[in-house]
């Protein structure tokens, strides 16, 4: 068995050379992205780096999650992530026509903002945010297997975020669960984040985001790869290797 280091807090152990290595996409808004986390850049590079090492998974992953508040000027929404998919999907890859095995999606928290006043109108009207989130959802699964990970529960006492943008948990709430119930309704298998969070409590919360209120930090970012980790979607196409997270 070898073993090495994942983060100062767990590690992960995975026998070599006994599966074939999968091409990843990542797509998404800055959670994908991993701004907020100047240390380490976020989840995904993290994930990226440990299946770089000679004895890892050796999956190739593609981060192309983009900062919301500098795509074109405007907030990144979930229809925007759905313009780029196909393009981004054709044209990742070593090898001439190969195409990624799996997709990773996180989008939807930008859709959920209120502008200008905390009882705004939604940056995306929830009915069109219902149907470009399912049309996002059906071209993904036109084009390989996909998983979502959910948005991460903002701080309130920080907004206005770039003194126009408001967050509040309920809103939050009711684009999470319109993404939840599409991604269950097409089996699609969907990460919680919001919900897992907000059942660890204020503090563990607060302790966990940036200054801005809206995207996490760099423990926030080692919290949700933990969780990603530790998810049995992920858990599906790593079923030859044994994933074991213990403290270090």
């Amino acid at each position: 068995m070898h073993t090495f280091l994942a983060s100062s807090s767990m590690q992960v152990s995975v026998p070599p050379n006994d599966f074939q290595p999968m091409k990843i996409v990542a797509l998404g808004d800055s959670l994908i992205y991993g701004f907020g986390d100047p240390e380490k850049g976020g989840w995904i590079e993290q994930l990226r780096r440990w299946w770089m090492l000679p004895d890892s998974a050796g999956h190739v992953l593609y981060n192309l999650g983009v900062r919301g508040d500098v795509y074109d000027g405007l907030r990144l929404r979930t229809q925007q992530v759905a313009q780029r998919l196909e393009v981004e999907f054709r044209h990742r890859g070593e090898l001439r026509n190969r195409v990624p095995d799996l997709i990773i999606l996180s989008v939807g928290v930008n859709d959920s903002a209120r502008l200008a006043r905390p009882d705004g109108r939604s940056y995306t009207d929830f009915t069109l945010f219902e149907k470009e989130i399912a049309s996002l959802l059906d071209l993904a699964q036109q084009l390989c297997p996909v998983l979502f990970v959910g948005m991460v529960p903002i701080d309130e006492g920080k907004m206005p975020f770039l003194n126009c943008f408001y967050y509040n948990h309920a809103d939050q709430y009711r684009y999470k669960e319109a993404t939840r119930i599409a991604c269950t309704k097409r089996q699609i298998p969907y990460l919680d984040i919001f919900e897992q969070w907000m059942e660890r409590g204020e503090n563990w919360r607060l302790k966990r985001l940036s200054e801005d209120g809206l995207h996490p930090n760099t423990l926030g970012y080692q919290a949700l790869l933990e969780d990603v980790i530790n998810w049995d979607a992920i858990a599906t196409y790593h079923s030859k290797f044994d994933y074991h997270l213990k403290p270090s």
